[in-house]
């Protein structure tokens, strides 16, 4: 399966967004080039504040009652983890691109398989207090 690199925001990885339709989801910052690769082959890729962005999801549900695992979450060791992943964080998604043709339309996307963090930036650290030593105190 195919991977791409780049930076998270806004992942549900290990426990779906239910939000609306519970889904596992990233969206993904990646660079220029990469965007171009997924525009030329027909994948939306979102114009977001950070970046060029990839929306890569796994619905909960399947047809038949079907009931979808989360994808795997690893570290660079490649060892499972189980944390939240926070925005900003470096990643490296496995996906894969799915096609489907229903009463006449053409429907594409890219199914969450794997993430593997790089660089973790654990979800809800915003602690922008140093320490502050005694001989600093004024």
């Amino acid at each position: 399966m195919p991977v791409v690199d780049g930076v998270a925001y806004w992942a549900s990885i290990t426990q779906p967004n239910t939000k609306f339709e519970p889904k596992y989801t990233i969206n993904l910052v990646v660079d220029e080039d990469t965007a171009d690769t997924f525009r030329s082959k027909g994948y939306t890729i979102m114009d977001k504040e950070e970046g060029p962005t990839l929306q890569i999801k796994r619905k909960v549900h399947g047809p038949n009652g079907m009931v979808r695992e989360a994808p795997i979450l690893m570290d660079r060791s490649k060892n499972l983890i189980d944390c939240q992943v926070g925005n900003g964080s470096k990643v490296r998604v496995q996906y894969r691109a799915w096609e489907v043709n229903r009463q006449g339309e053409h429907f594409q996307g890219l199914e969450l398989c794997k993430v593997q963090v790089v660089d973790l930036i654990p979800f809800g650290d915003d602690d922008e207090f140093d320490v502050i030593e005694e001989e600093d105190v004024l």
